[in-house]
């Protein structure tokens, strides 16, 4: 599938686009998987914090589902493989996160229509930002992912 070619390896990230790429593996997953989000973000980030990160999630995810130029092609929670919408997306979450809003600019327009890449920065910034905090001192929290059976392997 467009999108789902394997071009790495969740291990080969930084613990930013490797979160990047767990989130929105677990926003696509549906409730449940939000859910699991939400709970990471408030262990990490506390209460506030961490409900302000979700939300950036949300609105990020539902940009790039609503105005992406297709739909983004996600592996599952378990595999451990990269996929190049995956690869697309983090680089983009740590390029925003690291100041490089040129670079986050134009990997948006990748994502989705041109006229929404601008807000699509933004929110990467947003969420590099919370996940940076997260990463800071501890490695990356998490409830129990579990992977449902919807998505590429």
């Amino acid at each position: 599938m467009r999108g789902g070619a394997a071009v790495g390896r969740l291990a080969d990230l930084t613990p930013i686009e490797a979160g990047a790429v767990m989130y929105l593996r677990l926003w696509g997953e549906g409730p449940h998987g939000r859910k699991d989000a939400a709970k990471d973000f408030d262990i990490a980030l506390g209460a506030d914090r961490g409900r302000a990160a979700m939300l950036t999630l949300d609105r990020l995810c539902a940009l790039c589902l609503n105005h992406g130029r297709r739909p983004l092609i996600r592996h599952g929670l378990d595999c451990r493989c990269l996929g190049a919408d995956e690869n697309c997306f983090a680089q983009m979450i740590a390029a925003a996160a690291d100041g490089d809003r040129e670079d986050a600019m134009m990997m948006a327009s990748l994502i989705v229509r041109p006229d929404y890449a601008p807000a699509l920065a933004s929110l990467s910034e947003e969420l590099g930002m919370a996940l940076r905090r997260m990463t800071a001192s501890t490695p990356m929290p998490t409830t129990g992912h579990h992977a449902s059976p919807a998505v590429l392997h």
